[in-house]
């Protein structure tokens, strides 16, 4: 799989705090790439790292334009969620990660013991982000970074980013000419930013030195902390196969709807091979990717961890169910779901949804959560069940 996955779906929560004087003046994007740079050495400077080393991680920092061709497609993400599972969650790429878990099986009884993440939840994003190792990326993370920077869609999202990645050649974890990896300046085996590869970057196999690039248990311990950093609940689960009634009301089907398991159950909700969900207190949401028709899920507090990971819900889902098949649940049952739109249908849907007044972002032919919201307000109005899965018929009747 392409490492740029995850890239394509980085949030605008990660903002620079804290600049002040040159600095922040360096942290305005375009205008003449010189002076550009020029700032970014003057903030790197300031941080405190030492001129020998910004120099050295600037000297061959190039624009390019391929960085920023990547930045705007995201066609990947157009795909129905059981082709882009059937892709990503395939046989071989099952045998292997259940291999890793077996091999690297103490190092992942380490890092669950300090941080509470299983072994196959950590071995999903490993499997997904670069094969296990296998594809790490071989775009130049400094150009990109500062590229994006530069940049005046998400300056705010790269620039403490390039900044770190200048921190790592100045600290001595990698050269210049090591630092290479997915368009959007992510490093290693899980793709770690720059920023996360600094505060997380663990050396547990205490050879010296941090190295995502080529050392599996500091990869494995650096991806458990950070991923308890994100809020990762001991001992919990993150997403479960379930059976939904045909009488489902069908509205309580979201991620944004949080209910006890006990509610569920009592709607008629049972596990995917068909005994009783638990009756306690443990909060859920129902996720159906492919409508009322399609395989279903209990998603739990630790798959939120998945959306801060990615916020597509096309990846999370795909990376949440790898864990729990490494885990050794059975394979889903992918129902009979409707035929979805294809990406030109859904620009028209996101297209008239608007004109109907709803906020659904980006038209950008990507069913993301606000217009999955907005389908399923007006599937109620139009005698729909409200799954929030938007079809041909749904279409013509907003027509």
């Amino acid at each position: 799989m392409a490492p740029s996955l995850k890239s394509l779906a980085l949030a605008s929560t990660l903002l620079i705090a804290g600049v002040s004087g040159a600095a922040a003046q360096g942290a305005q994007c375009g205008g003449d790439w010189n002076r550009f740079m020029q700032d970014v050495r003057a903030e790197a400077l300031a941080k405190g790292l030492s001129a020998a080393g910004v120099d050295r991680a600037l000297a061959d920092v190039r624009q390019d334009d391929k960085v920023l061709s990547r930045d705007r497609g995201q066609g990947v993400f157009q795909q129905e969620w059981s082709r882009f599972q059937g892709r990503m969650v395939n046989k071989d790429r099952l045998a292997r990660g259940q291999a890793q878990l077996k091999k690297h099986a103490t190092t992942f009884r380490e890092v669950e013991a300090a941080t509470g993440v299983p072994g196959p939840v950590i071995a999903s994003f490993w499997g997904l982000e670069t094969d296990f190792g296998a594809v790490l990326g071989d775009f130049d993370t400094l150009s990109a970074l500062a590229t994006l920077a530069h940049d005046c869609r998400r300056p705010e999202i790269f620039r403490p980013h390039l900044i770190s990645a200048i921190e790592l050649v100045d600290k001595g974890y990698l050269r210049p000419d090591q630092m290479r990896g997915a368009w959007a300046g992510e490093l290693g085996q899980t793709q770690m930013l720059p920023e996360d590869y600094i505060a997380f970057g663990t050396d547990q196999d205490g050879n010296g030195q941090i190295n995502l690039l080529t050392d599996v248990p500091d990869v494995l311990m650096t991806t458990g902390k950070f991923i308890q950093s994100m809020g990762w609940q001991r001992g919990q689960p993150w997403l479960e196969a379930i059976r939904v009634p045909a009488d489902f009301p069908f509205d309580r089907a979201a991620l944004v709807n949080k209910e006890p398991r006990s509610a569920f159950a009592a709607l008629g909700v049972r596990k995917a091979d068909g005994s009783p969900l638990e009756r306690d207190d443990v909060p859920a949401s129902i996720i159906l990717p492919q409508g009322k028709g399609g395989p279903a899920f209990l998603a739990f507090p630790n798959f939120d961890i998945y959306l801060q990971w990615n916020n597509s819900l096309t990846y999370s889902l795909t990376a949440a169910y790898f864990g729990t098949r490494l885990a050794g649940e059975p394979v889903v049952d992918m129902g009979n779901p409707q035929p979805g739109l294809d990406g030109d249908q859904m620009k028209r849907l996101q297209n008239r949804l608007v004109s109907l007044g709803y906020d659904v972002g980006k038209v950008d032919g990507i069913l993301g959560a606000n217009t999955r919201a907005a389908v399923a307000t007006e599937q109620s109005k139009r005698g729909f069940a409200p799954d929030g899965w938007p079809t041909a018929p749904f279409l013509a009747a907003l027509n």
